[in-house]
């Protein structure tokens, strides 16, 4: 008697896989913690060999697919900035926060006009220039997540972490207008119709406040229901994290509603929403969950971008190209960085640090894909392989290098890189301790 083996439907294969990705996201944490390799660098080398087998029906480029790569590199996205704002343990203050408003107001701009001219005077037309720049020069909140501070109430919130964490929740405050300049440029080239006024009053003035405002009172009223209404209807009681992506949804959802800058408005509810009561431990169930569905809709995203990889996506590039990433990621970035920071009371080892890991991801692949739906600009195909070869080389680039120079940095802090506690004088390295901003 023989058995006879019937080809499994897609929907079984899809299930295999999700519970494979699912496990994934559970267990290569752990594998890579002292390893310098990263976990992106893992999913996109997964994600290449998937789509290298034959027979495979989908083709992952952005460029089939405009609106759904928007879509889903959005919902990433907001994900990771309510991760971000929940975990930090910093109170908002203007000079607790000097490192984050040197980096948004000198080294964002800075790093937009340096990559505008070299992508323009690379070939590539004035408008295609800065949406491509508007897209790079933001650092990923996504991607990053190796350079961030640790979960909420750990005490693993030096200079660095602090820094590169704030500055990835906040810069899509600078980013975004600069995108929408892109798209109101090209309007007007083909239109004639006048753009400033427009741009200024509403995609600078009116986003980034609504979506400010916005983001204080949805973190306020969900502060209040999670910790302030009486006990018994208390949802800080139920121990469920859930609550942290109910309040992502509500607050994208309404400012986006309002046309106001939702990525700004959802970092401002998680920071509301955390300042609530700084300290309970709720605020560590939120960001686990939230940290949870970020790995996992991350690491989907990343399988695709290896298919994507291995399917052509870099095949329009041109040398210049090529030089151009080049610079960006090993010049712009960190001389910018290193500009934004000059007169800030930290190492020179922490200046370095942050200038260097302005990490490029998930965020830039969103803006150019928000930009591209939105004008039609003739060498979208370029763009794109540009991008994608920028967040290739970025997360080979510093996730090989993320672990040790953290681990570097941990030890010059008197800290054991291992449990992030600290080590007696004699196991120091004796660096001096970093200049911290008092609280």
């Amino acid at each position: 008697m023989t058995l006879a083996l019937s080809t499994p439907d897609l929907y079984i294969i899809t299930l295999t896989c999700a519970g494979l990705l699912i496990a994934l996201v559970a267990w290569l944490p752990l594998a890579l913690r002292q390893l310098p390799l990263s976990l992106p660098i893992v999913c996109i080398l997964i994600g290449a060999a998937l789509f290298l087998l034959p027979d495979i029906p989908l083709d992952p480029s952005p460029l089939v697919w405009p609106d759904v790569t928007e879509r889903v590199t959005e919902f990433v996205v907001i994900i990771a900035l309510m991760g971000a704002g929940l975990k930090l343990d910093r109170p908002f203050g203007w000079r607790r926060w000097g490192v984050t408003w040197r980096l948004l107001a000198i080294t964002m701009p800075v790093g937009i006009g340096a990559i505008t001219l070299l992508a323009g005077g690379l070939g590539l037309g004035w408008i295609a220039a800065l949406l491509l720049a508007a897209s790079l020069a933001p650092t990923d909140p996504v991607l990053a997540a190796d350079v961030q501070v640790g979960p909420p109430r750990t005490g693993e919130e030096d200079e660095v972490r602090f820094g590169l964490t704030s500055e990835a929740g906040l810069n899509d405050g600078l980013a975004f207008p600069f995108v929408h300049l892109a798209i109101a440029l090209a309007v007007s080239r083909a239109s004639g119709e006048p753009w400033l006024g427009k741009w200024l009053g509403i995609n600078v003035a009116w986003e980034i406040v609504a979506g400010v405002g916005g983001g204080w009172v949805i973190g306020r009223l969900f502060g209040w229901l999670t910790f302030h209404i009486p006990a018994e209807t208390k949802l800080a009681k139920t121990g469920d994290g859930l609550i942290a992506i109910a309040a992502t949804f509500v607050s994208y959802g309404v400012t986006e509603m309002l046309h106001c800058y939702g990525f700004l408005a959802v970092f401002v509810t998680a920071l509301t929403l955390r300042a609530s009561q700084r300290d309970h431990a709720f605020n560590v169930q939120m960001h686990d969950l939230t940290e949870q569905v970020e790995r996992l809709a991350m690491m989907a995203l990343l399988l695709l971008f290896g298919g994507a990889l291995v399917s052509g996506l870099l095949a329009p590039l041109r040398a210049v190209d090529i030089l151009l990433v080049l610079l960006v990621l090993l010049v712009v970035r960190p001389l910018s960085g290193w500009l934004g920071l000059l007169g800030l009371r930290a190492t020179r080892a922490e200046k370095l640090t942050i200038a260097f890991f302005g990490i490029r991801g998930v965020g830039s692949f969103y803006y150019l894909a928000y930009g591209l739906n939105r004008v039609d600009l003739p060498q979208a195909e370029r763009l794109w392989a540009i991008v994608g070869l920028a967040v290739l080389l970025s997360i080979l680039l510093h996730g090989l290098t993320v672990t040790p120079a953290m681990r570097w940095l941990d030890r010059r802090h008197g800290r054991d890189p291992d449990t992030g506690k600290p080590v007696s004088a004699g196991e120091g390295s004796g660096d001096e301790p970093s200049a911290r901003v008092s609280s």
